[in-house]
């Protein structure tokens, strides 16, 4: 449930969808937040993430012009709901240097955002994460996606609802696929979620950067009502508990 222009003007049917939506939001601030609802399965004591540099990362708004695989950068995908949200949450770590999102995992070339969210080309709404390993690894970065979304509900997050909205790794190489089936099969033994893990965990295919609307969303709507309601409260809480692996360059 998302407030947004369809080519510049509102189809009379997304408009009464979203203004019911707003109005249910701004009774029940909660309604679009049910992931946060569960305890967080990983405390820093309990788990703590690899130590990682304190230098400065390059702007995380910039798109990568070519998919890096080195020592210096590496991509991870992540769908965990919305990727307004994923977006915002990642933007904040250091060793980052991009977040695109985008849709991957489905049938359709080339796919625009009317046609994913329909939920019939197969695709999730996903961000590419450019990371320099160096600084931050892969399994900070998971620890990261388990404990800022809810695992345990297939094909939604909050009232987000559809297959685009699935908890779901693309992983880039075997070793990305094995840190993840690890962590994963960890997670369900702790017996932090009380419901099943439902997260996909499956290879990268194609990448599909989405519409340049919807880069850097929260940064450049900061004001617009599901920003306000669902990723700033979501962004709080995920600074709150990794305030250690936050950007200082900001």
């Amino acid at each position: 449930m998302r407030f947004h222009f369809w080519n510049g003007h509102w189809p009379r049917q997304t408009a009464i969808r979203n203004l019911i939506g707003l109005i249910v939001l701004l009774a029940n601030p909660l309604a679009c937040t049910q992931a946060d609802s569960s305890p967080i399965p990983m405390t820093e004591e309990a788990s703590p993430m690899p130590d990682s540099s304190h230098a400065s990362s390059p702007d995380p708004s910039v798109t990568p012009a070519t998919p890096p695989d080195s020592e210096q950068e590496q991509l991870a995908t992540f769908g965990a709901g919305c990727f307004w949200c994923v977006e915002a949450i990642f933007q904040q770590l250091q060793g980052v240097t991009s977040v695109v999102s985008g849709y991957s995992g489905g049938r359709t070339e080339n796919p625009t955002y009317r046609q994913v969210s329909t939920g019939r080309t197969g695709h999730a709404e996903v961000c590419q994460i450019r990371f320099n390993p160096q600084i931050i690894s892969f399994d900070a970065l998971l620890r990261v996606f388990w404990e800022t979304h809810d695992p345990t509900t297939l094909n939604r997050q909050g009232a987000d609802v559809g297959t685009q909205y699935r908890s779901v790794i693309f992983y880039h190489n075997e070793e990305q696929r094995r840190i993840a089936e690890e962590r994963k099969k960890q997670l369900e033994e702790s017996g932090s979620w009380s419901q099943p893990i439902v997260t996909e965990i499956s290879p990268m295919t194609t990448f599909y950067p989405a519409e340049e609307y919807h880069q850097n969303y929260y940064i450049r709507n900061p004001q617009q009502a599901y920003c306000q309601v669902v990723i700033r409260p979501k962004l709080e809480k995920f600074r709150e508990v990794f305030r250690e692996k936050l950007r200082t360059d900001d």
